[in-house]
């Protein structure tokens, strides 16, 4: 059993703090930036600490949807060390690795040899197959299925109900739409949507 914070207090607040709970994990505290909130779950939500003011007594996972949040609080918190959440139902390879701040929702698949990196997120029954590489801060929405060797580039969202053929890469901070066919590599900040995947613009 461990002790951990939440910074965040949305609805994935909710869902890591329940995976954490039914671990019988105690979560020490939740931080939210926004003064309304005053509960999550049973939990009161607490301010988030200024710069040097946070408590580092125990581990903390980011549990924020945002991609580009999730970036900044790691990147400005450096003193602050990362623990992961992988839901009980969920199957992760012995062989596959994954690092700090990921979490991993019930029903996921991770398959032997796929390396998951910092901050990423693998939502409820999404499915990567074996040797592919996820990026920090990497968003794998529900339903989504990554067939084998595929790359997923630093701060890219895939999609509900996505689907990517073997062998493809995408690049960084990237989005899939939903029910998108990636047939194709997709580059950096591309948007693609439908079947086959189209690029239709790109972020900033």
């Amino acid at each position: 059993m461990h002790s951990i914070y939440l910074i965040g207090a949305s609805g994935h607040a909710k869902v890591i703090a329940d995976i954490l709970i039914s671990q019988k994990h105690t979560v020490l505290g939740v931080f939210d930036q926004d003064p309304g909130k005053e509960w999550m779950l049973h939990i009161p939500v607490q301010p988030q600490p200024l710069q040097g003011e946070w408590p580092v007594d125990s581990p903390y996972l980011i549990a924020i949807g945002n991609n580009q949040v999730r970036k900044r609080i790691a990147d400005t918190n450096h003193v602050l060390t990362f623990t992961k959440a992988v839901h009980t139902k969920a199957i992760v390879s012995h062989y596959a690795k994954m690092q700090e701040g990921t979490v991993v929702m019930a029903g996921v698949t991770v398959n032997v040899d796929a390396r998951i990196g910092k901050h990423a997120i693998l939502n409820t029954n999404c499915v990567i197959d074996h040797d592919c590489i996820i990026g920090d801060y990497a968003h794998i929405s529900p339903n989504a299925a990554l067939a084998g060797n595929v790359e997923v580039g630093e701060g890219t969202h895939i999609g509900i109900g996505a689907s990517i053929i073997q062998g493809i890469k995408i690049g960084k901070w990237a989005t899939i739409g939903a029910g998108t066919v990636i047939i194709n590599d997709v580059p950096d900040y591309a948007v693609v949507v439908g079947n086959p995947g189209r690029i239709i613009k790109y972020n900033k």
